[in-house]
């Protein structure tokens, strides 16, 4: 049976709102993003449609994003339009800012994504 519940009571409230297949993308997205920083402060923004991962208090510090949709999930990622991208994942077009849309919980699972991820991470602790 396919993983759609996190344990943290605030995200898999967050997430019932969504689809199975959405909220089990919206899982696996996670796990990568706490496998790449395990002690991310992670907070979720129902208003905003949003959880954020961040590395301190302030919004400075947030390198990632999960923004569930209706049929995939986008992972937002700080210092995006800076990131190499070898696989040509990112989309957007703001200022710094570049998303992955997640259609697949194996999409979310990818190494490229893991590296974007790694990647926002290294681009905030080096102050943006």
């Amino acid at each position: 049976m396919a993983n759609t519940k996190t344990g943290d009571p605030a995200v898999d409230t967050f997430l019932k709102g969504y689809s199975p297949q959405v909220r089990e993308i919206a899982v696996k997205a996670r796990e990568v993003i706490l496998a790449v920083m395990p002690d991310a402060t992670e907070k979720v923004y129902p208003g905003w449609k949003v959880i954020q991962y961040a590395t301190g208090a302030d919004m400075k510090s947030v390198f990632a994003a999960l923004s569930p949709q209706r049929e995939r999930v986008n992972l937002g990622l700080a210092g995006g339009v800076d990131l190499p991208d070898p696989d040509g994942l990112l989309e957007g077009d703001g200022k710094a800012i570049r998303h992955v849309k997640l259609t697949s919980p194996d999409a979310a699972a990818a190494p490229a994504v893991r590296e974007l991820v790694r990647g926002a991470l290294k681009t905030v602790k080096n102050g943006g």
